[in-house]
């Protein structure tokens, strides 16, 4: 992925975090001003958000996005702000044009726009959702209240397993349920869907909010606490906070059998096929029939166990805490995932603690955008047919399908310069290029929601029927033909990716416009801009990650002994580059964790500059407002990344973001030679490496 998944586009999961996904759209400032800038549009680099007091060689980032981190600030109802967000804006805008538009439509019953109308009105009727209050939760509070045994608890907590991880587009955890569950192509068997399980079963973001020793942590717990006592006491239970410590005590002990971010992404440690009789031998505590019967599973032999040592933990929990302390833990989550569909006082305690303590946000977004959010999640491709046939002309389409035949062109040629290579290597590679399907603005296919009922005065129902339809729909697709052009975002979503199991590229409209992509900005900068992130998911396919993949999706070694010690030389190199940064005293960016996204930085970069160069034709960009082509291409590359965060914010996401922050992934372009010529950078210089430590790997 090129942008942090868990901040803005994860695939919009209608299932886990609901908050969360009720906050990505915001509305965009006045037609004919860029939203990056705050000046009027202009096609090229963004001249008026460079400083050029800074040595580039010093500080790249600051050099291209001084003028822009100077004057800006960020708006009380966001954790951070930026090129992204700006497009998240202007998306956004145009999604509520369609919702605004369907709304007032005389749609027949049952039809995507009549569901899109009624599942915004639900959602924007909150004198109903105060009349009715907690009366929503009674039937499910209910049953957690009827479970006596340790299999009514199995029961209890397969009925809340969703399909809410992703695990190759960095969702790597499940926040509502005991264990996540991916359904996705198969590691040895890449043409049919297999089940995935992975660890879950936290409230806070992940095993480091809880196991950090820390001050800044230690505060957080504290705060937590009163966070989960508040839940309680909101929903009427008594004595909360005593049930608060034991929910926290247990969340401790879950988050004490989680493996690391770092960890997940080693595909070699998630390659665990079990059976269902592994499951009783290697994580007793939890009876695994009770709880595959109740989830739906029971008839599924086979899964992929992505976490072993997390499912063995966590199901001695399950045996060993006391299980009014499990019923207390299934009712916190259960008014966390559904927070924003009861009264406020329940979405706000929510939003006090997940947007205000742990990213600093100070004020919620209006209802309006937040319903925005709610239809992008849970309608996500009945808005996007409707966007792309809006808002993402052919000949857009057309040209982005060039730029990445050019960028792939690129990397063909790269490979086959690569010295280190050998022979059989190399020709893997390319047979991953030349089946590599690059999906542009939107899919072939599209979602059917006929099945997904939606009701213009039950905001609540809603959400949950959304919540089984999109699980039922996953774990049908179980032992199916994998469809190779599936989609994993929707148009409007401002992001893309790269899907290893499906060996496969996805590029939404949203992201193909000003900034990134301007049909009337020399070639040059899109291909800075755009170019980098067509070519930064590319790389993907030959990152730590990806590399482990082979062209029709199968996890298989196809590197020679010699060039995978090459290879993981070079990216060990890279780690080390990243772990030196520190954006706050005595906190590091974590290379190992960040690894796979700052090689695709770094591959991305150099390949966009290659297609770039080879698109002139031997001959020389022309020099714009002062600024050679190389220079713009560069500069246009650090100003995808210009962006402004909180300070809870950002130490967030270096916790828990698979992405180096904004400044960092736009200083990788110190391992670039044809950077240090543009500007001439000089040893002495900050930035300055060395050649020969410069990292170079495609």
């Amino acid at each position: 992925m090129i942008l942090s998944s868990s901040r803005v586009a994860r695939r919009l999961r209608i299932y886990a975090c609901f908050a969360a996904l009720l906050a990505v759209v915001t509305v965009a400032r006045a037609q004919g001003t860029d939203t990056v800038t705050n000046l009027p549009a202009r096609h090229g680099i963004a001249v008026a958000n460079l400083d050029t007091s800074v040595k580039p060689g010093d500080d790249f980032y600051r050099y291209a996005n001084g003028g822009w981190l100077a004057r800006t600030q960020i708006p009380g109802d966001r954790a951070s702000i930026g090129v992204f967000s700006a497009l998240a804006d202007r998306s956004g805008k145009n999604v509520a044009a369609i919702i605004e538009e369907e709304a007032k439509s005389s749609a027949p019953a049952g039809s995507n726009a009549r569901k899109i109308a009624d599942l915004y009105n639900a959602y924007m009727d909150e004198l109903a959702i105060e009349t009715r209050a907690m009366k929503p939760l009674e039937p499910h509070l209910a049953e957690i209240a009827a479970i006596h045994d340790r299999r009514d608890l199995a029961v209890a907590l397969g009925k809340t397993l969703r399909a809410d991880v992703d695990l190759l587009n960095n969702a790597v955890f499940s926040t509502t349920n005991l264990f996540g569950l991916w359904v996705a192509p198969g590691f040895s068997d890449s043409g049919h869907y297999m089940p995935y399980l992975l660890q879950g079963g936290l409230g806070m973001p992940n095993r480091n909010y809880y196991l950090d020793d820390s001050q800044h942590m230690k505060d957080i717990r504290v705060k937590y606490v009163t966070h989960v006592a508040a839940m309680f006491r909101l929903a009427g239970l008594d004595d909360p906070e005593a049930r608060a410590g034991r929910v926290d005590a247990l969340e401790h002990a879950i988050a004490q059998t989680h493996i690391s971010l770092a960890d997940i992404e080693d595909i070699a440690k998630a390659n665990n096929l079990w059976s269902r009789a592994d499951f009783t031998a290697k994580a007793p505590g939890l009876d695994w029939g009770a709880y595959f019967e109740s989830a739906g599973l029971s008839q599924q032999e086979e899964f992929m166990v992505w976490t072993p040592t997390a499912l063995t933990g966590e199901s001695v929990l399950v045996a060993s805490t006391p299980i009014d302390t499990w019923k207390d833990w299934l009712t916190l989550h259960l008014l966390e995932t559904y927070s924003e569909v009861l009264p406020r006082a329940v979405a706000q305690e929510r939003f006090s603690f997940f947007s205000t303590v742990m990213s600093g946000v100070q004020q919620q977004q209006p209802r309006w955008r937040l319903g925005v959010g709610v239809v992008n999640a849970f309608l996500g491709d009945a808005v996007g047919q409707i966007y792309a046939q809006k808002y993402f002309s052919p000949e857009a389409k057309a040209e982005a399908q060039a730029m990445v035949a050019n960028l792939i062109a690129a990397y063909h040629k790269r490979i086959d310069a690569l010295t280190w290579l050998a022979p059989s290597t190399r020709a893997e590679a390319h047979a991953k290029l030349d089946t590599l399907y690059v999906g542009i603005g939107y899919p072939e296919t599209w979602k059917d929601y006929s099945d997904y009922e939606v009701r213009p005065d039950d905001a609540f129902g809603n959400a949950w029927r959304a919540s089984l339809w999109s699980y039922h729909r996953e774990i049908a697709r179980i032992g199916k033909p994998v469809d190779r052009h599936e989609w994993s975002m929707t148009p409007q979503t401002v992001n893309a990716v790269n899907l290893p199991l499906q060996n496969a590229l996805n590029f939404p409209a949203a992201i193909l416009q000003p900034p990134f992509f301007d049909p009337e900005a020399p070639a040059v900068v899109n291909y800075g801009a755009i170019g980098s992130v067509i070519g930064h998911e590319i790389s993907h396919t030959f990152d730590a990650e990806g590399s482990a993949f082979d062209s029709k999706g199968r996890v298989r070694n196809w590197w020679k002994p010699e060039d995978h010690a090459h290879f993981e030389e070079q990216a060990e190199k890279l780690e080390k580059q990243y772990d030196a940064y520190e954006p706050f005293p005595g906190v590091h960016v974590n290379g190992k964790q960040t690894i796979d996204e700052n090689i695709a930085d770094l591959g991305g970069v150099t390949a966009a500059y290659d297609g770039y160069r080879a698109s002139l034709h031997g001959a020389e960009s022309p020099t714009q407002d002062g600024f050679t082509g190389d220079q713009q291409f560069f500069i246009a590359y650090a100003q995808n990344w210009g962006s402004k965060a909180r300070e809870a914010s950002l130490r967030r996401q270096v916790l828990t973001d698979g992405h180096s922050p904004g400044q960092y992934r736009a200083d990788i372009v110190r391992n670039s030679d044809a950077w240090y010529k543009a500007f001439d950078v000089k040893p002495g210089e900050v930035l300055y490496l060395a050649p020969d430590e410069r990292v170079r790997i495609w």
